[in-house]
Parts: C-alpha cells; sequence; structure tokens
C-alpha cells in the first residue's frame, strides 16, 4: 500500500501494530492489550484524517495509484459479459477511451471510459487517460450503435483532461468534443455518468452528459485542474491547495452546487482501501438510476435531460 503524505500517521500505526502482532506470535509474551490499543488508535486516527479531508487531499487520494481504474470496475460490475469493441472507423483506435457491451443485474448496457495505467509502460499505452480526437468519436459511435438497439449507456470519467498535443488539435479534438456534447444531450436512451477519479476540463465534458450524473466521494469535476489554476493565477504550482478550495471542485461541492445528482459514498481511506464495497456501491447506484429512467417515453426522457443542463448555473437574460 502507498501512502500519501497526510496519511502518514495511518503508516506509522500500522508498522507498529504489524510489529506488535509479530511480536505476539514469535514470543511468549502477551501484547494482546497493547496491540488493541494501537488498533483503537489506528481507528481513531482514520476517522480523524478522512472525515476531514481538504479539497486538496481528495484530490490526491482522486490520484491514488492503487485506485480502481476504469476497467476495474467494468471487470467487476460485468465480469465475463463485457465485449470490448474497437476504433473509430475514421483514424484508428484510441487506448486511453475503452468501451464495449455487458450486462449488470441481467441489464445490457454500453459502458465507455477513460482508462489510466497501471506503471509507466502501460501509462504510456494508455496516454495517461487522455484521449485523442478518435478517442471520443470512438465513444460517440458506441453511444449511437447503443442508441440504435435500445441498450442504456454508462459513461466513467477519469482523465486529467483531453490529450492537448499539437496532433489532437490537427485532428480536431475541438470539434470531437463539442460534438459528443451535442449529441448525448440528444441520445434517445438513457445516460448514466459516473465520475471515478478525476474529472478535468473538456476531456470529462466529452463523455460527462448524462440524465443521472454521480460522482464517487473522493473524486473531482472542474474546469480546470488544481495545479494548472494555481500556475495562471500565481504564477507557480505552490498555491495549488489553495486554488483546490477556491475551484469549489469536490463531489460535496458538486452536490451543493447542483452540478451532479448524487454522491457514491467510498469505503473510510478511500475506493482503493475495500474495492468490493466500492463496486457494490456502484452497482446499487447504477441499476437504481436505471429503473428510474428506464420507463421514460423518449421525449419526456430528453426533455428532462434538456431540462436539467438548461437549469444551471445563474443568468439573466
Amino acid at each position: 500500500m502507498e501512502y500519501l503524505d497526510f496519511e502518514l500517521p495511518i503508516k506509522e500505526l500500522e508498522d507498529q501494530l504489524d510489529k506488535c502482532t509479530v511480536i505476539g506470535q514469535e514470543s511468549d509474551v502477551d501484547v494482546s492489550n497493547t496491540c488493541k490499543q494501537i488498533e483503537k488508535k489506528l481507528e481513531e486516527t482514520k476517522k480523524k484524517i478522512y472525515k476531514n479531508l481538504t479539497a486538496w487531499q481528495r484530490v490526491q487520494l482522486s490520484r491514488h495509484p492503487s485506485r480502481p481504474y476504469t476497467m476495474d470496475h467494468v471487470k467487476a460490475l460485468m465480469g465475463d459479459t463485457f465485449l470490448e469493441l474497437f476504433g473509430d472507423r475514421g483514424f484508428k483506435d484510441d487506448k486511453a477511451m475503452i468501451g464495449g457491451l455487458g450486462k449488470i443485474g441481467g441489464q445490457s448496457f454500453m459502458v465507455i471510459g477513460q482508462q489510466k495505467g497501471y506503471n509507466t509502460k502501460t501509462r504510456q499505452y494508455r496516454n495517461f487517460g487522455m484521449a485523442n480526437p478518435e478517442g471520443y468519436r470512438k465513444a460517440l459511435r458506441l453511444m449511437k450503435m447503443a442508441e440504435k438497439f435500445g441498450i442504456p449507456v454508462i459513461t466513467l470519467v477519469d482523465t486529467p483532461g483531453a490529450y492537448p498535443g499539437l496532433e489532437a488539435e490537427e485532428r480536431g479534438q475541438g470539434e470531437a468534443i463539442a460534438r459528443n456534447i451535442f449529441e448525448m444531450v440528444r441520445l434517445k436512451v438513457p445516460v448514466i455518468t459516473i465520475i471515478i477519479g478525476e474529472g478535468a476540463s473538456g476531456g470529462a465534458l466529452g463523455i460527462g452528459v448524462g440524465d443521472k450524473v454521480f460522482m464517487l466521494e473522493n473524486t473531482w469535476y472542474s474546469v480546470i485542474s488544481p495545479e494548472s489554476c494555481s500556475s495562471i493565477l500565481w504564477r507557480s504550482w505552490e498555491f495549488k491547495e489553495q486554488a483546490a478550495e477556491a475551484l469549489k471542485l469536490t463531489s460535496f461541492d458538486m452536490k451543493k452546487q447542483k452540478l451532479i445528482d448524487d454522491i457514491i459514498p467510498e469505503p473510510l481511506g478511500g475506493a482503493h482501501y475495500d474495492r468490493a464495497t466500492t463496486f457494490k456501491s456502484m452497482e446499487k447506484y447504477i441499476l437504481k438510476a436505471y429503473n428510474e429512467l428506464k420507463d421514460l417515453s423518449t421525449t419526456d426522457l430528453l426533455s428532462k435531460r434538456m431540462d436539467k443542463y438548461s437549469n444551471m448555473g445563474e443568468y439573466k437574460e
């Protein structure tokens, strides 16, 4: 297990508990009371830290290297029923964007999401979860396929942003994202969107328009990352913590501003501490949302979706 800076007190206590357990096993000394005291202190420390997380600490948790990525969720939720589909039928297959068909609770879904890598090699292979235009065009192709066969869509958002390279701009990155937003608003099947990690900028919005939008508890959703915001406003990354607070990017901020529908709770410490519980919570929210949407007529579905986004924000005419 890797520990973040603010988790070091937990690491120290867990190390103490391990040593205490080893002493009890390898000697005749009764250390059970000492171990219980350490366990109690460990539990109290965890609650104290994780119940009072700052916005920046939640950003750090959303990037934790042990956190489950899109394919982890897909395999857990869909198992052997998942069939991955490839290519945008125009340029190539983008490895940063995955998608395919599978079943959750006996119901077929088209699932689409950004995929990050687990080590240096796979991070390069997945382009760090930053999709090119062909990735968004692949996503749209799969959504249109789902619409054709009346299959609901699930999108899993986890990206530091769309790929900003010259070649991406040459192939129409902005147009691809804008086209996805335009088409997703009009998609004639239920769309359920879940932010499972980072939800940054247009890269997230390219697959982020849904009838129901959820965020896992320790995730963020914003037009810009705290580091980039800090570098623009203060000309330095040193103010990223202040930027994170000012951006109001946490799941709780998003819920308060009515930009998402609900928050999916995570186990104490984050999704990576108890993946099974996280996956069960995801399944529960997905099926509940689908049951609320499945009986709506196409007209009502599209009307509610358009009203949802039209009513966001404050403006004067």
